[in-house]
């Protein structure tokens, strides 16, 4: 049986062609440590592999707005927790000042703690972040939520001028978290204390007057609201970053299974993989071997 020389250099050809290709994926394949490179290598595991990795990149976006969002609670509740203690201690001083026995001179006495008490609340009701947005203002974090007019009657200077609305983050699927917080009502707590203060300031200031008893009066419940205000704020950033804790770390258990999952059905056999790679490189070197020596043969060196 003859082959023609064109027939017979085609298929060598070929056949150098296809160890030479599978030599070089295979290559790609232990360097990068991954089976599929491409969709066609196995369609069915390639679209299990999207789905697994479009999943993992959704996990992963949940924890990062997780992280984020403790941050910022945490943060929130420290100064938060400064209001209350604050307020408790000014609290203290009203009770105090509805002490009947005090003198005028005691009384005049507590204006100037109750003054930086109050300078104190309303600079930590209208903190802003490191990006410069209100912290305390609902969405409208760009506008200071306490506002002070100095032109107001006393009892009526500080209003909240922020929204109750909330920014709500995905946190998980179908899941939310408030980013947000607002302090309506402690504008309430100001204009009272703004009120027990200029009322303590008065020559004739007496802790039995009526008229003194009835404003400070008013001033402890304003400081009773504000601490349920607050105290309430408090215990729900307690609860919410417990449950971004555990969102987390199911998220966390999520993420490993779909990396183990990934890892399993992508991840290269590389010993299967070295052992294949010998086989074509060995049988590549065996055609180019065979298609050297037979292209030096003639038919008329056998005659």
């Amino acid at each position: 049986m003859r082959i023609a020389t064109t027939q017979y250099q085609s298929t060598m050809n070929q056949s150098l062609q296809a160890n030479q290709e599978r030599i070089t994926t295979l290559t790609q394949q232990m360097a990068s440590n991954k089976r599929i490179l491409v969709p066609s290598d196995d369609p069915v595991d390639s679209v299990r592999l999207a789905r697994l990795s479009r999943e993992e990149s959704t996990v992963q976006q949940y924890r990062d707005n997780i992280a984020s969002i403790k941050i910022r609670l945490t943060k929130t509740e420290g100064y938060l927790s400064n209001m209350s203690k604050e307020m408790v201690n000014g609290r203290d001083l009203l009770v105090w000042a509805s002490d009947g026995s005090n003198a005028p001179d005691d009384l005049k006495a507590m204006v100037s703690p109750l003054e930086s008490l109050r300078e104190s609340v309303f600079y930590n009701a209208n903190s802003i972040d490191q990006e410069g947005h209100y912290i305390f203002s609902g969405t409208l974090t760009k506008t200071a939520p306490i506002k002070y007019d100095a032109t107001a009657p006393v009892g009526s200077r500080y209003t909240y001028v922020g929204n109750t609305n909330s920014q709500n983050v995905v946190v998980g699927n179908g899941i939310t978290q408030a980013a947000n917080q607002n302090l309506q009502g402690l504008e309430k707590l100001l204009n009272h204390l703004d009120l027990s203060i200029d009322t303590l300031k008065s020559p004739t200031v007496s802790a039995n007057d009526p008229a003194v008893r009835m404003v400070l009066g008013n001033g402890l419940k304003g400081f009773d609201d504000a601490l349920d205000l607050v105290t309430g704020k408090i215990a729900n950033l307690g609860g919410s970053q417990n449950i971004m804790a555990t969102l987390d770390a199911n998220h966390a258990n999520v993420s490993l299974s779909n990396r183990m999952a990934i890892t399993d059905i992508g991840a290269l056999d590389v010993g299967e993989a070295a052992t294949a790679l010998n086989g074509y490189s060995t049988a590549l070197q065996a055609t180019y071997k065979a298609y050297s020596r037979i292209g030096t043969m003639s038919l008329f060196s056998v005659l």
